[in-house]
């Protein structure tokens, strides 16, 4: 019997999926967002993508705060490559400055065709 495999990608967004249709580990919330980090701890993660703009007063900076406290105790998360795709320019930017202080590999995709809304989002 073949035990399916969680995907190795997260993605933290409110209303955007991939796509592409890839499989993913889909946050709406950075509360679920930290579950699903959460639930990879000691795993490699080959892509997070964050979103900084949540919906409501929800933003990304809960789960950024776990990854720099996991960093700055020492064990950081093992994550090939944080993908920033939010549209808001400022946040993205401090996302990114927060993260690279901590040894993470993130680049800026905003804009990417990558990420798209969900059919029925409104």
């Amino acid at each position: 019997m073949a035990t399916e495999k969680k995907p190795r990608i997260i993605l933290v967004d409110d209303l955007r999926s991939f796509a592409d249709g890839r499989k993913a580990q889909v946050a709406r919330t950075s509360a679920a967002g930290i579950e699903a980090l959460e639930s990879r701890r000691g795993q490699r993660l080959d892509e997070l993508w964050l979103d900084h703009d949540l919906g409501g007063d929800d933003t990304i900076w809960p789960v950024v705060e776990v990854l720099e406290r996991a960093a700055f105790e020492e064990q950081p998360f093992d994550i090939g490559v944080v993908f920033v795709h939010s549209a808001n320019p400022a946040g993205a930017a401090r996302v990114m400055q927060a993260l690279r202080r901590w040894g993470y590999h993130v680049r800026s995709v905003a804009g990417s065709a990558r990420v798209g809304y969900r059919a029925g989002a409104g």
